[in-house]
Order: C-alpha cells, then structure tokens, then sequence
C-alpha cells in the first residue's frame, strides 16, 4: 500500500475519533455519529487498500 494513502487514511480515522470523543464530551449526538462515521469510511478505505496488495503480490 501506498504510504501516503495509508497515512491518509489514519488521519481520517484519528480525525473521526477526535469528533467522536468532542461529541461524547458536550454532548453532541449528530457531532458523535460524524465522527464515527469517518472512522468506519476510513476503515473501509485501509481495507480496500489492503485488498489490492493482495491482489497485485
């Protein structure tokens, strides 16, 4: 995998847990789901990155 993706990648996910913990903490719903929300897309992406290593070796 392409690090510059695969770092990418963790950004986002530690961007979504940072809007997640935000929102637990004032208690803003909506502000918690976004977070969690880009936690699992960047999940889906790092897989999907996995998955074409795979692929090409």
């Amino acid at each position: 995998m392409a690090a510059g993706k695969k770092a990418k990648n963790m950004a986002k996910a530690a961007k979504g847990k940072a809007k997640e913990t935000t929102g637990k903490t004032v208690g803003n719903e909506s502000l918690e789901m976004k977070g969690k929300a880009e936690q699992v897309a960047a999940q889906a992406r790092q897989t999907g990155e996995k998955a074409k290593d795979t692929l090409r070796h």
